[in-house]
């Protein structure tokens, strides 16, 4: 078991969150039972991962989408109100991890994906301000566009949509979990043939097909599962906790 304030400072230490400019708040922010023995995961805390999270008597729920975006209505109506107001009935706490989860080097979005299709972490390309947010790797031998989305849909259960930009074979892979096709152009400047991640806009066809980069959107939803797993199976070896990971389907 572990002290409800205790977990946020452990989670607040483990993934850095003070060195990220986020969009969100992370860490606690739904505070629930002081003592806590059972968590569950999910990616987004969705009305349905709520109420599967009640079921299954989570005593808190972490969560790598939370509330509180920035820009967004700061008022508790509606449908955050109706979030918000059941997880307090069931006196479940809230955590979120954003940023901080995506680029932690072990635990993170961006690692676990690699790991799970078989990439090696590489090297940091991104922004300037965030360079852990896009990694690049170089592939030991090179593989053909078609097979390597063959790869990702079969490893993460959805079948990517593959926008090519070229005919050459793909030695170099570039990546970012969730909402970050617009990295594509960083992707193309460090050399990548292939560029993964999880949403796609009618302006990546273009990009992609104009820097001559392969574009695989593999889903948000789906780049995003992993994480959060692996934060829960490390928070439950660390404090002795019952841990469950329910997925809530989502096609994007």
């Amino acid at each position: 078991m572990v002290e409800r304030d205790q977990l946020a400072r452990y989670c607040a230490e483990l993934l850095s969150i003070s060195a990220q400019r986020d969009y969100c708040p992370n860490g606690l922010q739904v505070a629930g039972k002081q003592v806590i023995t059972k968590i569950v995961t999910g990616v987004t805390a969705c009305q349905d991962l709520i109420d599967a999270a009640m079921a299954a008597g989570a005593d808190a729920l972490l969560v790598h989408h939370g509330y509180f975006w920035k820009g967004e209505d700061p008022c508790i109506v509606g449908q955050k109100y109706r979030r918000i107001a059941a997880l307090m009935k069931a006196g479940i706490g809230l955590y979120a991890y954003h940023l901080p989860l995506d680029v932690h080097p072990e635990l993170g979005n961006n690692a676990q994906l690699a790991q799970r299709l078989g990439l090696d972490y590489g090297v940091a390309i991104g922004p300037a301000d965030n360079l852990e947010l896009v990694r690049q790797t170089q592939l030991p031998d090179t593989v053909s566009i078609g097979d390597l989305a063959r790869q990702v849909g079969d490893t993460l259960r959805r079948q990517p949509l593959l926008i090519e930009g070229h005919d050459r074979p793909v030695a170099s892979v570039a990546w970012c979990s969730g909402g970050a096709q617009d990295y594509i152009e960083l992707a193309a400047a460090a050399g990548a043939d292939v560029y993964i991640s999880g949403e796609v806009s009618e302006r990546t066809f273009h990009a992609a097909k104009e820097l001559g980069i392969h574009y695989l959107a593999a889903g948000h939803h789906a780049t995003e599962r992993y994480g959060i797993q692996a934060l829960g199976r490390h928070l439950a070896k660390q404090f002795g906790l019952d841990h469950e990971f329910i997925e809530i389907e989502n096609p994007v």
